[in-house]
């Protein structure tokens, strides 16, 4: 395994009108990140600097224009673009758009091609990046369709994850999404990454109901009757630690959460209503079930505040502690679960 200063993070800027840049640059002013990781900044070295400038920043920055020229224990920055570009902090602006996508999608090819370990992605605004070339509603979206696996948002932060079976759904769309095919493929998802990326054994897993007080016995709904209780035995049979489903609003309040190593949430703002509100700052965004790792802070561009010096930096920083933590644990649960007759082969 990689040394520590060895594990190449791939940093893609995001809306250089928001607060990414702000938040990256912080989280790096902290010479100790260095001893962690080497990141790579996948942007443009000027613009970097003028942003630095605009805010005091005394983070020295290393630009290179290929993946080859990347020197440990710098913060490196490769030039995925020459020309410059005008910013205006605050400001909604399609053209900055572009550079947010330029910037995501040279990370991730560089992610699939193993040029880096793993990502770490600053916010983008959904609206103003999307074009003939990119007509993807996020990150996750893109990542999906580039990677290998079965990409599933996870919130994080210390032993409180929260996944969804539908995220970016209109609320009325929900319930014809909640099939049988979908619960499984969702909770073996996260009960696999639990395994191989946090290390837990045995995880145990709880589910919220759709309906309020997760139906009443078919009386307020029969999504639960129906579908999500019948799945859920399934899916224990076959050996996963699976329960619910839960009643949603009194399950966080009652610290009920706190039994269980994963909570699945059935749509986008019953999980991270609560999520936020129990970890907001310092929480991350985990895209879960694909071959590489990707993690993003819990927050968006943040356009109020740009271009001030006031952005918290907190969880753009628990992302890259979650990624490096994650490829250690990834790379770990593969050296134990080895086929050992192959090992042995290989070696003879």
């Amino acid at each position: 395994m990689k040394k520590a200063e060895n594990i190449i993070v791939g940093i893609s800027v995001g809306d250089l009108n928001g607060i990414g840049s702000e938040v990256i640059l912080k989280t790096f002013e902290d010479v100790r990140m260095l001893e962690l990781c080497t990141p790579v900044i996948f942007a443009n070295v000027k613009i970097l600097s003028f942003i630095k400038k605009n805010l005091n920043s005394e983070v020295a920055l290393h630009g290179i224009d290929r993946l080859d020229q990347l020197v440990k224990g710098k913060i490196n920055v490769l030039n995925v673009w020459r020309e410059g570009v005008d910013i205006n902090f605050g400001q909604i602006d399609d053209n900055v758009g572009k550079y947010a996508v330029k910037s995501f999608v040279a990370a991730t090819k560089a992610l699939k091609e193993g040029l880096v370990d793993v990502l770490v992605t600053a916010p983008i605004n959904k609206y103003n990046i999307q074009s003939e070339d990119f007509k993807f509603p996020g990150h996750t979206d893109y990542l999906d369709q580039e990677l290998e696996g079965n990409a599933l948002m996870f919130m994080v932060q210390d032993n409180l994850r929260v996944g969804l079976f539908t995220d970016h759904l209109p609320v009325a769309d929900v319930a014809k999404h909640l099939t049988e095919k979908l619960i499984i493929q969702k909770v073996e998802t996260i009960n696999k990454s639990l395994k191989q990326d946090f290390s837990i054994n045995k995880p145990k897993i709880a589910i919220l109901g759709l309906n309020p007080h997760a139906g009443d016995n078919g009386v307020i709904g029969k999504e639960e009757d129906e579908i999500i209780k019948p799945t859920i035995k399934k899916i224990f049979d076959k050996g996963i630690l699976v329960f619910g489903p839960y009643s949603a609003d009194g399950f966080f309040g009652s610290g009920q959460y706190e039994k269980f190593d994963a909570v699945i949430a059935t749509y986008h703002d019953q999980g991270l209503i609560p999520f936020k509100t129990l970890s907001f700052g310092s929480g991350v965004n985990y895209t879960a079930g694909l071959n590489k790792i990707r993690t993003s802070p819990d927050h968006g561009t943040a356009y109020e505040i740009a271009g001030k010096g006031l952005a918290d930096n907190s969880s753009f920083k628990e992302a890259v502690y979650l990624a490096i933590d994650i490829y250690k644990s990834r790379n770990e649960y593969f050296e134990l679960t080895k086929n050992p007759l192959k090992t042995k082969e290989r070696q003879l």
